[in-house]
């Protein structure tokens, strides 16, 4: 009798584990297809993240509750999602003086690089926590301070995002689902700072 409760607790934990992972896959289609606006790519990640946070704590959601939260967060996220296509354009100039061989461009570029993925890092932190009536401005100030404070987080999130990127190289409709798992990865770096 002990045994066959023993198996079933794991057979439910696994399906949990499994409930979890199909609801990243999800999310993570419903994040690419709210991204195609360019500038709502933020607003996509905070209702994803918001979305995943009340499938793991076991409440209601899908995907009227997804489009509610990413109306809310594209109040502000719009304005985050532009800044981040400017700071995007600025590398590319960067990137553009090192190959035309710019004295000191290598650091430039190099410095610019490193800026926008510590930019990206920071977003992806900040909509992990997002909630309504949340000021995006607040947000990326505080996961800032987080994304430098936390390098082992902010190291999980860009290979997180490395993923993608290789998911999309080798397959490239396997990075949208994948982009849902980016977003539970940076709401389990996130809870992981909180309880530290």
């Amino acid at each position: 009798m002990a045994e066959a409760h023993v198996k079933a607790r794991r057979e439910s934990v696994l399906a949990e584990r499994f409930a979890v992972f199909a609801e990243c896959l999800l999310t993570g289609v419903w994040i690419s297809v709210t991204s195609l606006g360019v500038v709502t790519v933020p607003a996509a990640f905070a209702a994803g993240a918001r979305h995943l946070r009340r499938r793991t704590a076991h409440e209601g959601g899908g995907w009227r509750e997804f489009a509610a939260d990413f109306r809310g967060a594209l109040r502000g996220g719009w304005l985050v999602g532009l800044a981040g296509w400017a700071a995007a354009v600025a590398v590319r100039v960067d990137v553009q003086a090192v190959r035309a061989g710019l004295p000191g461009g290598p650091l430039v570029g190099a410095a610019g690089v490193l800026a926008l993925i510590g930019f990206v890092v920071a977003v992806l932190r900040a909509a992990a926590v997002w909630s309504p009536g949340a000021r995006w401005r607040t947000l990326l100030a505080s996961a800032g301070r987080r994304t430098v404070l936390d390098p082992a987080g902010s190291f999980l999130i860009i290979a997180g995002l490395a993923v993608v990127a290789l998911s999309a190289w080798f397959v490239a409709p396997l990075a949208v689902p994948v982009l849902g798992a980016v977003a539970a990865a940076a709401l389990a770096v996130e809870e992981r700072y909180r309880r530290r």
